[in-house]
């Protein structure tokens, strides 16, 4: 069952990928994407009085614990931020492709930290999630496949920053139970947000957004946070039943479900996304598909 724990972070975040792209180019085009994590961290300050009322042994952790798990939150809302001045000058499927260095990182960390370790099945089954990920970029363009070191820097970047805040979940999460180190992790997450605000500049241009835009970028963005909060719960939880790298190669399958969805707003919503449907691409798709099931059975000998 862990499975569907763990494909449920690549599907919301497929869909939240597409709807940050939305966001940034009609709001963040030349603004500061910095604003929109600001959303994240509220969304993650709403849920801490419910998991308090409902794990209230939250504040019985040491507070050494409690310092090193706030971390593992904003260390994801940092490699957030990088994923999102990426995308202010990419395209959604030009960066996704990037989220595949995750679980190379996650493997190397998950070895040396955490001590786990893959049967040689296991490892052709990761290699094969990744081939497959990473096969779906090759369709880009040629301009699209010139080599751009901020977009590089910055993806790279990210992908270390999550599976390191992915490790030192997973340590406490373990040891210390899911729902305390969670509500931890978020008061990191809205730790971040509180920097950000503090910020003069930040500050003005979050409440320019509410003056200009306040319906808009409230409801679209609310609609996306929880989205968003979905995945990250079903992709956390999965983590206390699988090793990191396999659970991380299974969250590189979001470059898959952004393609998918890219398909059907093009077919139901072309005003909204316009993939390539030629037959050459589909079929691409469909063997990236096939590699990437292929691994998911290889992964659970």
């Amino acid at each position: 069952m862990w499975l569907i724990f763990a494909f449920s972070g690549p599907i919301f975040w497929a869909v939240s990928t597409h709807i940050d792209k939305y966001l940034v180019e009609r709001y963040f085009k030349y603004g500061s994407v910095t604003v929109l994590m600001v959303f994240t961290a509220l969304i993650g300050l709403l849920m801490l009085p419910f998991i308090w009322w409902f794990r209230p042994e939250v504040f019985a952790m040491p507070i050494k614990n409690i310092v090193v798990i706030a971390m593992s939150g904003l260390l994801y809302m940092g490699a957030m931020l990088f994923y999102l001045k990426a995308l202010q000058t990419e395209e959604a499927s030009v960066v996704a492709p990037f989220y595949q260095a995750a679980p190379l990182f996650g493997y190397i960390l998950a070895y040396f930290i955490l001590g786990e370790r893959l049967t040689s099945i296991q490892i052709i089954g990761v290699l094969l999630i990744i081939l497959g990920a990473v096969s779906l970029s090759v369709h880009l363009k040629k301009s699209e496949r010139k080599t751009k070191k901020r977009l590089i820097v910055l993806m790279l970047a990210c992908a270390f920053v999550l599976a390191l805040s992915s490790v030192i979940f997973k340590v406490f999460a373990v040891q210390d139970e899911f729902w305390p180190v969670t509500f931890w992790t978020f008061a990191g997450e809205a730790i971040f947000g509180i920097i950000i605000l503090a910020i003069p500049y930040y500050w003005k241009q979050f409440i320019a957004v509410f003056r200009v835009n306040r319906t808009a970028v409230l409801s679209i963005n609310a609609s996306n946070e929880l989205i968003n909060l979905g995945g990250g719960l079903g992709f956390r939880y999965a983590l206390l039943f699988a090793p990191l790298s396999i659970v991380q190669a299974i969250g590189s399958t979001t470059t898959l479900f952004v393609f998918i969805i890219g398909i059907l707003l093009t077919i139901f919503f072309p005003s909204l996304a316009k993939e390539d449907l030629t037959a050459k691409n589909l079929i691409q798709k469909g063997i990236a598909a096939v590699l990437i099931a292929t691994g998911v059975m290889l992964i659970n000998f």
